[in-house]
Formats: structure tokens, C-alpha cells, sequence
């Protein structure tokens, strides 16, 4: 007997059943000028570090994931959450091309202006340059490895909200930085976008939160919840 397909169930092209759409082209562009392998550990930590662009992915899709209550509030997050896993793309493509082998003459005038190239040649780690590939690692600008631990996702809307808009003020703060330890003017370009962006977010969630509170729905919170 051949075999036929149940037409039981409704039928959904790729794209309505995927989470995510990947597009070959990034969000935005990340091409350094010249490469430069100390600042590319410095970028480790707006990737890797607490406040980073991996956190905020993950925390906010397990937040949507544990959210309770379909509607606005899920998709806001959803969305905020598909946004950043583009960022994560974006900053550790441009922590690869940062990390690509470098001119012996500019890693030593960096080495003799650069406490931290100083301290070590060339400032590439050197688990990223034996384990990585010489591309970006899910770590911080010390080394130290990701960790779930940094994630906040209480099930409860207000709560989770707030930590957010806290989360994008730290990462501004440390985009902030890092754009003025910088002149190469394709890594600022991406860091103004990203700031742009990390500042459309916060505002978003500042502005969620009010709603939530006008909705009466500050203590909207995961089933069972004392809260």
C-alpha cells in the first residue's frame, strides 16, 4: 500500500512552524577596519559576560517560554529575544575578524600603548586562539565561561520587566566604554548601532512595565505563585 500523508491536521509551510528565520545577511554590518586582537577580547564581554548579548538572548526566551499569558506581553518578549540572538551573531563575527592575525609591527606598537597587550602579547587569549579557532567564545573579557546562573526569569511579568531595563542599562554602559577605547571606525559603527538598539529595548520595557501596572497585571505571575 503506498503511503499517504493525514490530512487530519492543518498543514503549515516551514517558515509558520520555525522559532527562528535565519537570513544570510546580518542585522548589521561588522567589518573592522584592521584587525585587533586585544579589543576583541575587550568585545568578549558584551558577548559572554553577565550583562551580554548572550544573557539577554537566553534570558528572554526562557522568560517567553515560561510565560503563562499569551498575548502582547509574550510576543514583546519573543521578539526582543529573536533581536538579540542577531546581536550575538553580529559581535562575535566581529570578534572573529578582529582576531585575525595582525601586522608584527602594529601588534608591537599596540603592546608598548596597551597595558593589557602588555600584559599579554597581542591580547588573544589563548584558549580562544587553541580551542576557537581565533573566533569568539561563549566567555567573558576575563575568560570566565558563560553561565546560566546569569539569567532572570521569575514567571513573574513586572519582576522580569525591570530586571530587563536593568540589563540593557548595564550592556549601554558597557558598549559606552568600549566604543571610546576604540578609533577603528567600523567597530564604532557596529557599537552605535548596538547602542541604538539596547536603548530601543530598555525603553521598551520601561514602557511594558507601565502597562502592566496600569493593567493591574503587576503581579501577573506563574500559576501556583504566592506572589
Amino acid at each position: 500500500m503506498p503511503f499517504t500523508v493525514s490530512t487530519h491536521y492543518p498543514r503549515t509551510s516551514t517558515l509558520e512552524r520555525s522559532m527562528f528565520f535565519h537570513k544570510r545577511e546580518p542585522q548589521y554590518r561588522a567589518t573592522p577596519e584592521h584587525p585587533d586582537a586585544a579589543y576583541a577580547r575587550k568585545l568578549q564581554e558584551v558577548l559572554g559576560g553577565q550583562y551580554g548579548a548572550i544573557t539577554l538572548a537566553m534570558q528572554y526566551s526562557f522568560q517567553a517560554w515560561n510565560a503563562h499569558l499569551p498575548g502582547k506581553y509574550r510576543d514583546l518578549i519573543f521578539d526582543i529575544g529573536t533581536e538579540e540572538f542577531g546581536h550575538v551573531e553580529m559581535l562575535a563575527t566581529m570578534i572573529a575578524r578582529l582576531s585575525e592575525a595582525e601586522p608584527h609591527e602594529f601588534v608591537e606598537e599596540t603592546a608598548q600603548s596597551d597595558s593589557i597587550v602588555s600584559a599579554v602579547l597581542g591580547g588573544t587569549d589563548i584558549e580562544q586562539a587553541v580551542l576557537a579557532g581565533v573566533g569568539a567564545r561563549p566567555v567573558d573579557g576575563a575568560g570566565n565561561p558563560w553561565s546560566g546562573s546569569y539569567i532572570t526569569a521569575t514567571g513573574n511579568l513586572i519582576v522580569d520587566f525591570k530586571a530587563n531595563a536593568t540589563a540593557e542599562m548595564q550592556g549601554r554602559l558597557q558598549l559606552a566604554e568600549l566604543y571610546r577605547k576604540t578609533d577603528d571606525h567600523g567597530v564604532r559603527d557596529l557599537l552605535s548601532f548596538l547602542l541604538a538598539r539596547d536603548t530601543v529595548h530598555q525603553n521598551q520595557w520601561l514602557a511594558a512595565t507601565m502597562d502592566l501596572e496600569k493593567e493591574n497585571l503587576k503581579s501577573m505571575a506563574a500559576p501556583g505563585s504566592l506572589l
